[in-house]
């Protein structure tokens, strides 16, 4: 069964939770004494740029949970959570030099933004500003992705045992990293690999590697922080990460969604943005497959094209949604969205298992509406 719409009540203690739980999460990024690290001024500004404006702490809140959960005290995780989110950080200001995108959460991207400073500080021109801002996040990424392994390393001075936080920096760095890179890299590759050559199954592996694999990092690290142990109930910490990456697929298939279909002010981006960079999503996919030839034409005329017009990218949207692809992939996201519940349903009740029913219900159900 899929995730149940929460009560009012449950929807407000989930709130409480996030919130309070960002902020702690927050507190310890915003440490001054990591910042005197970060020089100079322009790497400072680059690296705090999108921490300043505070994403919705979906991953940190979901391993806190996830230590709480199996009975172990959160509050020695929230160095990891605080990794989890720079680490999820620096990836999406090297993404958004990839996807060229100029805005994030409503403001510029750290390249975009870099490039428009060195243009008004140093005189540059236009190509040279644009080398220049991609230099500056390229760097600030870098910073940040060192930074995240700093924090981990930092559970033992919370009693965790270093054995643990070992554990969580070779699994970060050998599995996580190495399957999140390949995601991107497949990413990149399909957008100019004929649709013949792809599969639903591909697809939806580099959706897994490319943004479920996080999730599921941060899930494990709550877990065995919380028992800590990384051998300690596999049964249970299995459950958990499967749990989080069959959220984290249903979240990209409906992000793929809502990259169509939201209201641009909330989305925080350009709405199809996706078709313009030639993204083999899985609508893509299923639009392509049952197009006829002057369909496909249409769809292939504007798709991956960076200067097609608001008029093309509509009328392929709109394409899009009428041949059924759109609803054919959110059957898809909803069918992950089930499996994820039936996961956490074999836990024992407690307020932390109702946290995190509403944690899944947040970042999938509630994109569903």
């Amino acid at each position: 069964m899929p995730f149940i719409t929460p009560s009012p009540a449950d929807l407000e203690a989930f709130e409480q939770a996030r919130v309070s739980r960002r902020d702690a999460v927050y507190q310890r990024i915003l440490d001054p004494r990591y910042a005197a690290y970060f020089q100079p001024a322009h790497i400072h500004d680059a690296v705090y740029s999108y921490i300043r404006q505070r994403g919705k702490g979906l991953r940190p809140l979901l391993m806190l949970l996830c230590a709480g959960v199996v009975g172990g005290d959160e509050r020695k995780a929230i160095p990891a959570a605080a990794a989890v989110e720079i680490f999820h950080t620096w990836t999406l200001i090297h993404d958004d030099i990839i996807d060229r995108d100029a805005l994030r959460r409503g403001s510029p991207t750290v390249h975009t933004e870099f490039a428009a400073r060195s243009s008004a500080e140093f005189g540059y021109n236009a190509a040279e500003a644009a080398h220049y801002g991609a230099t500056v996040a390229i760097l600030a990424g870098d910073v940040q992705q060192g930074w995240a392994y700093t924090l981990l390393a930092e559970l033992a001075a919370e009693g965790v045992s270093p054995a643990v936080a070992l554990y969580l920096i070779q699994h970060l760095s050998q599995t996580v990293e190495t399957a999140l890179l390949e995601g991107e890299m497949r990413d990149v590759q399909y957008a100019t690999t004929p649709i013949e050559q792809l599969s639903e199954a591909a697809i939806v592996e580099m959706l897994a590697k490319k943004t479920a694999v996080l999730y599921q990092f941060a899930a494990r690290a709550g877990a065995v922080i919380g028992l800590d142990d990384a051998t300690a109930q596999p049964e249970v910490v299995a459950a958990l990460e499967r749990f989080a990456g069959d959220c984290g697929i249903a979240f990209q298939l409906q992000d793929d969604i809502l990259g169509l279909t939201a209201d641009e002010s909330k989305l925080g981006k350009p709405i199809g943005s996706d078709i313009r960079e030639g993204k083999r999503t899985l609508i893509v996919y299923h639009a392509l497959h049952g197009a006829s030839t002057p369909e496909r034409a249409l769809l292939l005329k504007t798709l991956g094209n960076p200067a097609a017009s608001a008029t093309q990218v509509a009328e392929a949207t709109q394409y899009l949604i009428d041949c059924g692809a759109v609803a054919h992939v959110q059957s898809i996201a909803r069918r992950y969205s089930e499996d994820a519940a039936a996961a956490l349903a074999g836990l024992p009740d407690s307020n932390y298992k109702r946290l995190l029913d509403t944690w899944g219900w947040y970042v999938v159900g509630r994109t569903m509406l």
